[in-house]
């Protein structure tokens, strides 16, 4: 067998929640799957150029020559799948996850290896379903040849990765490459302010009385007054995340529509004169949870309550926040590598800061 080593671009992608599809109805899924490789995949892949190395039952191996021509085909065929799955709910609709990645590849015959296969593939199990992830590597080779916006996620260790990856997911926020959302979005994502910013989201009332919601409203509005009071936080007014009150929400939404990167949600069960509060704290960008707690009392002292509840959530939250404000700090890339150096220099000019080495300073 003949072996040769060359650069690629290469594309991972999979069906996310495959074996639930699977599960609910086979037929079904498998027909659906071969008319999308038809008519969106297929077509999308020719176009650019790719090469489909290898298929597996919920996955697709791509090749390209071209770093751009890979992502470009990425981002059309998300694109095209949320078209295509506009009017279907989402528990049959079909999403992707996509990886990029530019490496060395080794080929053998017609099938490809090599860490430039195996990081795409990595990257493409990080994607949310309808998203694309791609490393440091693309996103450097790709800045400024068409309009998308990236996220850094900071650098990931990978699964028989000798060296951890910077990763970064793909904003797709133009009208070509739109992003991915459920039916009911509307209208682009805001721009992050530049201090980190949060959504207290309206409270579910849980008691089944229509009367508790000016319970629950009042609880927003003690946490919101509580969190405004903290100055390096943007706290988004009640007027607009009371829109979406009743509404079944997507975190990541709220958070492109809203301009925030975290997001407060909670809800309110009342029972035999006493309440429970729930709440937590959500990174809109990524969906994970934060922080999470539970609050206990009597209804006999309610505005006591309210304002008990309010306090402890802004004392938990501001401490957690500043966590993974410094987290997202750290991961950043240093944009000037002479500065940074000097500043370095500065430290171990600086300390020990002992008595004799101030002296001598």
């Amino acid at each position: 067998m003949t072996q040769t080593r060359r650069l690629a671009a290469i594309l991972a992608a999979d069906v996310a929640g495959y074996s639930r599809l699977i599960g609910a109805d086979e037929e079904g899924t498998l027909n659906r799957l071969r008319s999308i490789r038809t008519d969106v995949i297929d077509p999308k892949i020719s176009e650019h150029r790719g090469r489909i190395v290898k298929t597996t039952g919920d996955g697709l191996l791509v090749e390209f020559a071209s770093v751009v021509d890979a992502l470009r085909c990425a981002t059309q065929w998300q694109h095209a799948m949320l078209k295509r799955g506009h009017d279907i709910s989402d528990d049959d609709r079909i999403e992707f996850r996509i990886g990029v990645h530019q490496g060395d590849i080794v080929v053998e015959d017609d099938d490809i290896f090599g860490d430039g296969v195996n990081i795409a593939a990595r990257l493409e199990a990080l994607a949310h379903p309808g998203g694309i992830c791609v490393s440091a590597r693309v996103q450097e080779d790709v800045a400024g040849r068409f309009d998308l916006t990236f996220d850094d996620i900071g650098e990931q260790s990978l699964k028989n990765i000798a060296r951890p990856v910077r990763v970064y997911r793909v904003r797709l926020t133009t009208a070509e490459n739109m992003p991915k959302v459920k039916p009911t979005e509307t209208g682009p994502a805001l721009a992050l302010p530049d201090k980190p910013s949060i959504a207290v989201l309206p409270f579910q009332n849980m008691s089944g009385d229509p009367e508790q919601e000016y319970f629950a409203a009042g609880m927003v509005d003690e946490i919101i007054t509580a969190l405004s009071r903290i100055r390096w936080l943007f706290v988004i007014a009640r007027n607009s995340t009371f829109t979406y009150k009743g509404k079944t929400l997507d975190v990541k939404q709220v958070g492109r529509e809203l301009g925030v990167r975290y997001v407060l949600e909670g809800s309110v069960r009342k029972a035999a004169g006493r309440v429970r509060i729930t709440a937590q704290l959500i990174d809109a960008a990524t969906g994970t949870h934060l922080w999470a707690d539970r609050f206990d009392g009597s209804l006999e002292e309610i505005f006591e309550l309210q304002d008990k509840v309010a306090t402890s959530v802004a004392g938990v939250i501001e401490p957690t926040l500043l966590a993974a404000e410094t987290a997202r700090s750290a991961h950043r890339p240093i944009p000037d590598l002479t500065a940074y150096d000097l500043y370095l220099r500065a430290l171990a000019t600086f300390f020990p800061i002992t008595r004799d080495h101030v002296f001598e300073v």
